[in-house]
């Protein structure tokens, strides 16, 4: 797997509330598998310096500063695909991703989720019982809720548009600040 984290202060418009933040990606054979909030940078602890390179690897990851990530290598270029592609969204340049994601790391039930979450348009909103009702279980709200906060791909399988019945936030893995920034980036205000 390849680790990088970007300073959103760098894909983002400076003016935003949240330029402390990085997003961290990861990708592994070819797919993107992972997109977390992390407030300053990757802890980079258990991970060795790789041949005097600003990258770090153990058993399981290499961490590659995304300013050293290459095209040349596929991993790597999805990679800076979605650096690019995240930096147009914030932007207001993109509605919508196309990356190859990998979402076998969940339940044949929270894939469902995943999935469905991706349906829902830019500037949009939906509530918890609506995205179980867009599942075929209607009376799974509870269980989608769950599905939806442990979404691997933040931004990217849009979790933050689901919302509380009564139009209220509901959570955020990510954190509510990050939930009301990336609402507010769409159009929403809460």
């Amino acid at each position: 797997m390849i680790v990088t984290a970007v300073p959103l202060s760098q894909i983002a418009p400076t003016d935003q509330p949240l330029n402390n933040t990085a997003l961290i990606l990861a990708v592994r054979q070819g797919r993107l598998v992972s997109c977390d909030w992390a407030e300053n940078t990757l802890q980079q602890t258990a991970l060795s310096k790789v041949n005097g390179s600003k990258a770090y690897q153990n058993e399981e990851k290499a961490f590659i500063s995304f300013t050293e990530l290459q095209n040349a290598d596929p991993n790597q270029h999805i990679l800076l695909t979605a650096i690019s592609q995240l930096t147009d969204y914030f932007f207001g340049r993109r509605k919508s991703f196309e990356l190859p994601m990998d979402l076998r790391g969940g339940t044949p039930f929270q894939q469902r989720v995943w999935q469905a979450l991706q349906t829902i348009e830019l500037g949009q909103t939906i509530s918890y019982a609506k995205l179980a009702h867009l599942i075929g279980n209607p009376k799974a709200y509870r269980a989608a809720a769950n599905a939806n906060g442990k979404n691997p791909l933040s931004i990217f399988i849009p979790c933050h548009r689901v919302i509380a019945h009564d139009g209220s936030l509901g959570g955020y893995t990510g954190g509510m600040d990050k939930k009301r920034y990336l609402l507010a980036l769409e159009g929403q205000r809460f």
